[in-house]
């Protein structure tokens, strides 16, 4: 009776979210510089967002150049041959608006919240930020100083700071998602203004962005100032590198130590697996909210909760452009080891593996991720970055409205199928993040002793030489 009960409370609930997705409608098309638009119309509240999205993320990168996608992240921001350094924000600020910017491994995202009355402004900086940005040697000093202060804030002096870069490293030998989106500071001070300029020439162009704006706009009239403001940017000519996704399969199990400025040790294991928008992918965001989502999920029910052994345990899958990793980790409570939370780690997915999943459970996951997938629309600015990705990594806006259909082809079996066929042994590098308290303490090679008695070629003459070899002789 009452998981009968359960089940129809459970059906309730995904009926009042399905009953809350609304569909966004959108207008989409390209100027002839390539540059892609998206628009949407919202006119419950007074304010628009403005966003570009460029095709670059850190694996566009140069090797030796490590940071540059997230170098520019901040310089464009210097201003432009029309706008005063530093004043970028100011401006945005002065119009009661709020900006910003992020990167990832794959696309850099800008974005303005205006009141919808400032629409032109944010078009004005937008395509002033795409065709004359400002790219000096002050500015390009100034952001060093800022990114390695950045690399100091959230990497290296933050706790587990260090946690996804050192597995990514491990996890990819030649794919360029093995270096830090971050970067070095080393490879920043080593380019040259020409470098950074030459990076700019062939990344930031119309024809790797999209500019997509919701909120409260008139399509027509908005399209018109786009036209203004857009369309006598020229087309950018050089090539855009794009690297291939041409990470061997890994064969066998990656263990490794890493020590660092922790007080607890964590367990973290990365399970190769495929690229955003693929079949499997979507089981395994299911097998993610199966493990770690929220507190009744089966990492946090059984590992945290009950077993007591961590004080944070979860997983997610990286949304990559090409084949990622899937991410399980936990942080230890005190005085519990690594090899003790990774044996409870590894249970919860040999169960997943063996045994099957309840409908109950199964219909709370779908309740989960339906969601989610409203509450990812839930702002201007949210609704304008999912059109811009969903057009540029699959080619298809519309995936907005549709890809919680593709969520709702997954079923119990696909969910167990996933976990048996990536999250192997064979598949997965298995790191412990240690503190450095806990570092063994380096080995010293004594140095070889040498007889005093026996003088050295170098002090003796021939003589003596031979009546050494007598002395071992009576030796013996």
């Amino acid at each position: 009776m009452q998981k009968t009960l359960l089940l129809f409370v459970s059906f309730c609930l995904s009926i009042l979210v399905h009953g809350q997705q609304t569909r966004i409608n959108f207008t989409e098309y390209e100027l002839p510089n390539g540059l892609k638009v998206i628009l949407h119309q919202d006119n419950s509240t007074p304010i628009v967002a403005v966003t570009v999205m460029y095709h670059v993320g850190s694996k566009n990168e140069d090797a030796k150049r490590t940071g540059f996608a997230h170098f520019f992240e901040h310089l464009l921001f210097e201003g432009s041959q029309n706008i005063g350094r530093g004043e970028y924000a100011k401006i945005v600020e002065g119009a009661g608006g709020e900006l910003n910017a992020n990167t990832t491994f794959d696309r850099t995202f800008y974005y303005e919240v205006l009141p919808s009355n400032q629409l032109d402004l944010g078009l004005y900086l937008e395509s002033e930020r795409m065709l004359h940005a400002r790219i000096d040697q002050e500015g390009v000093n100034t952001q060093r100083n800022v990114i390695k202060e950045e690399m100091k804030q959230t990497r290296d002096n933050r706790p587990y700071g260090r946690l996804l870069s050192e597995t990514m490293s491990r996890a990819f030998k030649v794919h360029p998602y093995k270096t830090d989106v971050i970067g070095t500071a080393e490879h920043l001070d080593a380019a040259s203004l020409e470098e950074f300029i030459a990076f700019y020439k062939q990344f930031y162009v119309p024809n790797n962005a999209i500019l997509s704006i919701a909120g409260d706009i008139d399509i027509e009239k908005t399209k018109q100032s786009i036209a203004k403001y857009f369309s006598e940017i020229p087309k950018g000519t050089q090539p855009i590198f794009r690297p291939e996704a041409n990470e061997p399969p890994q064969i066998a199990e990656i263990r490794d130590n890493f020590y660092d400025n922790v007080t607890l040790p964590a367990v973290i294991q990365a399970y190769r697996i495929p690229a955003q928008g693929t079949e499997d992918y979507y089981a395994l965001n299911l097998l993610t909210s199966l493990l770690s989502g929220g507190e009744s999920s089966r990492f946090t029910k059984e590992i945290k909760d009950k077993q007591q052994k961590a004080l944070y345990v979860g997983s997610f899958p990286l949304a990559l452009e090409h084949p990622g990793i899937f991410i399980a980790f936990g942080i230890a409570n005190m005085g519990v080891k690594p090899e003790d939370l990774e044996t409870s780690m590894n249970a919860e997915i040999t169960k997943v593996q063996n045994e099957p999943i309840s409908d109950l459970e199964f219909q709370k996951l779908k309740n989960q991720i339906e969601s989610e997938f409203v509450n990812r629309n839930g702002s201007v600015t949210g609704i304008a970055e999912n059109l811009a990705n969903y057009e540029m990594y699959f080619g298809d806006a519309n995936l907005i409205n549709s890809e919680i259909d593709r969520y709702n082809k997954v079923t119990k079996e696909d969910i167990q199928r996933v976990a048996k066929k990536y999250l192997t042994k064979e598949n997965r590098v298995s790191l412990y993040y240690l503190p450095n308290a806990s570092k063994p303490a380096p080995q010293v090679t004594p140095e070889p002793k040498t007889e005093s008695s026996v003088p050295s070629q170098a002090q003796t003459p021939e003589k003596p030489a031979k009546e050494t070899k007598k002395k071992k002789k009576k030796g013996n």
